[in-house]
């Protein structure tokens, strides 16, 4: 997919229609303004590519090149800094109003391995009927559950109500 765009991206030999582009060699030196078709006799000769680097440019920048070549080695650069990147996901946990003390230790100790694997944690307590008018006891829980946790944890977004859920975000601490 993405190496579709590479080649969309940059207009090559016989698709290049300029009357005049300013020609670069394959290693960068300039070699002035000629026409399209000379820039493509030359590259021809040079058994090289003729690619179009610079089409807003006046008169537009083209340069030889092995286009394969290159297309190979721009693939390669982006698998790199792909495999180099870390994905942040986001897991959830889900708690009550009224959860007791062991479910609670099961539930951070589930939690405490997310944070170690590199992940942020939503915490979320659902709140119904009654339970809408006594929001400052889930708050008191989410204080409770992220306290267990500070030692492998920083709260990323303190316990806030937001309709009827109460959300707090926990990030992993930094080493």
């Amino acid at each position: 997919m993405r190496e579709e765009n590479i080649i969309k991206e940059l207009q090559i030999n016989h698709e290049i229609r300029d009357r005049e582009v300013r020609l670069l060699d394959a290693d960068g030196a300039q070699m002035g303004v000629v026409s399209g078709r000379e820039a493509q006799q030359i590259a021809d000769e040079r058994q090289l590519d003729l690619v179009k680097i610079s089409p807003t440019a006046q008169p537009p920048v083209c340069k030889l090149m092995d286009y394969g070549k290159y297309r190979f080695e721009q693939i390669k650069r982006e698998k790199e800094v792909r495999k180099n990147q870390k994905i942040v996901e986001m897991k959830e946990m889900r708690l009550s109003m009224n959860i007791g003390e062991h479910d609670l230790n099961v539930k951070a100790k589930l939690v405490r391995r997310f944070l170690e694997e590199g992940n942020q944690v939503k915490v979320s307590i659902r709140m119904r009927g009654r339970q809408n008018a006594h929001a400052n006891l889930g708050v008191v829980v989410m204080e409770k559950f992220a306290e267990s946790l500070k030692d492998v944890s920083t709260v990323y977004r303190r316990a806030s109500t937001e309709g009827r859920q109460i959300i707090m975000i926990l990030a992993p601490q930094k080493a």
